[in-house]
């Protein structure tokens, strides 16, 4: 969530960074008048309660002095009058200033350019060069079938359009990544974590998912589930859902918390079934398993103070890279533009893994740095000199295993249509 501090002291300021966002003008216009709302709702009460301040002590002298106070006995009972219904006005316009910041992204930093969608993100660095096969590469969907690695009509049978069933070398392949992907990230620093694939709401709050985007999300049907009954008292009335992603998880292993700031930077990686409706993407990579409702991904999270937060950031970038360089399939990094950041991130760069059978490029990961926006919705905080302070939050796909998957597959492919495996991954198998 911004900063309400920030927002009435620089207003204009945060508008114009939200616009590179595309947060709408009307947006824009609602949150102004909120924050103006508030800012004069709470002057007026500071006013009020420094009237009363005053007359309290003159209450006090003349009251010593056995002069007469009966007016301004009167006086103060029409001032705590007026400022209990003022104390009403300020909790009124600050809640309604907060559901709506809940629904507003975070601001973007100095590194987003401006930019209304993928086509004004930069590429920032290319690594590997592409093969060039002496064939017409096919697309992995095609390689996929051929091989017998994926069977995609079973996984419209089992569930509906955009599930699949990895089978046999396919199956083996996804696993291996996996410990491959774990196993790197470990040996970069990141502790591995298991955690629950169902979350409360209060940690899709903390991260941004709700409640901006609960249609992408997968509800679990908790008010009526036997399996929910007797959950704690604090838990009755919550819904749950599957996660999209463990940097709900991981990130909210610290939801209101405070930390130490000899504890950070705290460096965590986990694998874990995501659950997407995929809302809004009708039409789009209808064929294999590019976009999926289920899909396995291996994720990084830190945790760290805001003087470290960069150097993790590229740290971060610099261990998904290295996955993708053993496994020798060529990719790119590309800073994105405003228009294409993410609701909670301040800054992201996207790594781009070659896919020979589309021609083209395509999203592997995107690491994000959200500076306090999550950790200010999550109460995640740390203490250092004795005072308490927000700590920054990242995360970052190392990697998506469905589309290293496929990106073996169609970099990898041979003439006959058969499947080579990479030198890395064969200890894996």
């Amino acid at each position: 969530m911004i900063d309400v501090r920030v927002l009435l002291n620089d207003f204009d300021d945060v508008a114009k960074k939200l616009a590179l966002k595309k947060v709408s003008p009307e947006i824009l216009n609602e949150l102004k008048t909120l924050a103006q709302n508030y800012k004069t709702s709470k002057q007026n009460l500071e006013s009020l309660q420094s009237e009363q301040n005053q007359k309290s002590k003159i209450f006090g002298i003349h009251k010593s002095q056995g002069q007469d106070v009966n007016d301004l006995k009167n006086d103060l009972d029409n001032l705590k009058t007026k400022l209990n219904h003022q104390e009403k006005i300020v909790n009124e316009t600050k809640n309604a200033l907060n559901t709506l910041l809940f629904s507003i992204p975070n601001t973007p930093d100095a590194a987003t350019p401006e930019g209304d969608n993928e086509n004004d993100n930069i590429e920032l660095k290319k690594i590997l060069t592409p093969k060039k096969f002496d064939f017409q590469p096919k697309e992995h969907w095609q390689l996929a079938q051929q091989n017998g690695w994926i069977d995609f009509e079973r996984g419209v049978k089992l569930a509906k359009s955009r599930f699949s069933v990895l089978r046999g070398e396919g199956a083996r392949i996804n696993r291996a990544l996996i410990n491959f992907m774990l196993d790197i990230n470990q040996k970069a620093g990141f502790e591995m974590v298991v955690t629950p694939v169902i979350v409360n709401e209060k940690m899709l709050f903390g991260t941004g998912q709700l409640p901006k985007f609960e249609a992408d999300m997968f509800q679990v049907n908790a008010q009526t589930d036997p399996l929910f009954e007797g959950i704690e008292d604090e838990g009755k009335g919550q819904n749950f859902y599957l996660i999209s992603t463990s940097e709900i998880t991981l990130t909210n292993l610290y939801y209101d918390e405070i930390l130490q700031e000899s504890e950070l930077p705290i460096l965590l990686t986990a694998q874990t079934p995501c659950f997407r409706k995929e809302a809004g993407s009708a039409g789009r990579d209808t064929r294999g398993i590019i976009r999926q409702h289920q899909f396995d991904k291996v994720e990084l999270v830190a945790i760290t103070t805001p003087e470290q937060s960069s150097e993790i950031q590229q740290k971060m970038i610099q261990t998904a890279s290295s996955i993708l360089t053993q496994l020798e399939l060529p990719h790119r990094f590309v800073q994105l533009c405003g228009g294409d950041l993410g609701f909670s991130a301040s800054n992201t760069v996207d790594i781009e893994v070659w896919l020979p059978g589309q021609n083209c490029y395509r999203e592997i990961s995107s690491v994000s740095n959200c500076q306090d926006f999550q950790a200010r919705r999550a109460k995640i905080r740390y203490k250092s000199n004795g005072k308490n302070n927000l700590v920054h939050t990242l995360n970052g796909s190392s990697l998506a295993v469905g589309r290293t998957l496929v990106a073996i597959m169609e970099n990898y492919q041979n003439k006959d249509g058969s499947i080579s495996i990479p030198n890395a991954l064969k200890p894996y198998l």
